[in-house]
């Protein structure tokens, strides 16, 4: 009987061994027939979208491209008040997350030395400032706007020695393009036409005023 055992534990032990043989073999087939995995791609974070919101301020000049005093309303020919200037800009922003529109309002002064000669008169146009509402598209660090509002600035007028002083009320509209260069900085380009409404000079006898065709350029930097 106890030969009997010891034959058996003999058989289980190579049955075991033999059962052990199969499995390896299987798993070396399956995995000769199954693919490696692929590896897996590094996706690098999607870049962050540029958003316009937020209060502004900033410096800006420019030239005046067509600067004239009107008589009584009308241009005057052969009259160009000519100069550059230079001021600063505040405003505000908003873009609704998601959206491509853009809304605003601005308040910018500005100092010029626009001035001309024609006889008997000698007019200039000492400082002027805006106040304008700004609505537009941005794509992605690219804002294209255009821009309304009201328009405030001085006339000085000349003759003969009496110089005489008014400040003028009226309107300007204009559009432009600004790109954000950092999450902070952007940088614009910008055209104005200002028209600063008549008013009576006592030296000239007549109401004069000033109509503008302005090109600024601008850096502003965003909280």
């Amino acid at each position: 009987m106890a030969r009997g055992l010891r034959k058996g534990a003999f058989l289980m032990k190579r049955s075991g061994l033999v059962i052990l043989m199969l499995a390896g073999s299987v798993a070396a087939a399956c995995a000769d027939v199954l693919p490696a995995p692929a590896p897996v791609a590094y996706a690098p974070p999607p870049s962050p979208v540029f958003n316009w919101s937020g209060f502004y301020i900033g410096v800006m000049g420019g030239y005046g491209l067509s600067e004239r005093a009107t008589v009584n309303g009308i241009v005057t020919t052969g009259n160009h008040i000519k100069g550059g200037f230079a001021g600063g800009t505040i405003g505000f922003n908003y873009q609704p997350v998601g959206s491509m529109f853009v809304i605003g309002a601005e308040a910018d002064l500005s100092l010029s030395d626009a001035r001309d000669t024609f006889a008997p008169w000698k007019f200039s146009n000492p400082w002027f400032g805006t106040l304008r509402g700004r609505a537009g598209f941005a794509l992605n660090r690219v804002l294209l706007y255009g821009t309304l509002g009201f328009a405030l600035g001085c006339g000085d007028a000349d003759v003969t020695g009496s110089t005489v002083s008014r400040t003028h009320v009226g309107w300007t509209a204009g559009g432009g393009m600004e790109v954000g260069l950092t999450p902070n900085w952007s940088a614009r380009v910008e055209y104005l036409f200002v028209d600063l409404a008549d008013r009576p000079y006592a030296v000239t006898g007549v109401s004069n005023g000033f109509e503008s065709s302005l090109l600024r350029f601008g850096i502003n930097y965003r909280f």
